[in-house]
């Protein structure tokens, strides 16, 4: 499975089996964090066989069963954090299903675990990421249209490909609040208020420079 069978295959998951991230899958993962890491700054941390922060009253609200993994997200405190995690988070999520694994983005309901996980003084831990083998594959949801998240002129085939790879995008609540423009050859994203929109900013704009094949050039 490449990264754009990965894209269109991938559904959140909040219910998980057993069995263990081990192996070549273990190594592939932990071998591309040390990479986000070293390109962003980030303090990404894989957390495996740790059951307590999924093990909670707001968790089991928000429906979690059987997490026993996850993905923290922690950089340093900065404008750009909660973007940066978004994309560098979703590449992590894209890598993991193409592995055969299952993801779910969590931005209040889970616990933080002392001990689990490091974050330095000046450092946030923004979000975590579920992961594991689900008990399901998670099913579709709603999306809008590209022309409720796009404007452009006689659109080039590169960018209405970016667009709807961006319309696959995980967002909070579903909210689907970026926008995309086209100036000539360039395009311009901007993102609405609401939880978590730069983190869902990220995730979007890592989704359009896969779909559209531009990567990073696309933009202004």
């Amino acid at each position: 499975m490449d990264l754009m069978e990965a894209m269109r295959a991938r559904h959140s998951v909040r219910s998980y089996t057993s069995r263990p991230i081990e192996g070549e899958t273990l190594e592939a993962l932990e071998k591309l964090i040390g990479e986000c890491n070293r390109e962003s700054g980030l303090h990404i941390q894989l957390v495996r066989n740790e059951p307590m922060a999924f093990d909670s009253a707001m968790a089991h609200y928000g429906k979690f069963l059987g997490v026993k993994n996850y993905i923290v997200l922690v950089g340093k405190k900065s404008r750009a954090l909660d973007e940066a995690c978004g994309y560098y988070g979703e590449k992590l999520v894209l890598a993991a299903q193409a592995l055969g694994l299952n993801t779910c983005w969590v931005g209040l309901t889970f616990k933080k675990i002392p001990g689990a996980f490091r974050v330095d003084a000046d450092e946030k831990l923004v979000l975590v990421i579920a992961i594991g083998y689900g008990a399901t594959q998670g099913a579709a949801r709603r999306s809008k249209t590209a022309s409720d998240v796009s404007r452009a002129e006689n659109p080039p085939e590169w960018f209405t490909r970016g667009v709807e790879a961006a319309l696959l995008a995980p967002t909070a609540v579903n909210q689907q609040k970026f926008f995309f423009t086209l100036h000539d050859d360039k395009v311009s994203v901007r993102t609405g208020l609401g939880p978590f929109s730069k983190v869902d900013l990220g995730i979007a704009k890592y989704h359009f420079e896969l779909g559209s094949g531009k990567g990073q050039t696309a933009w202004m």
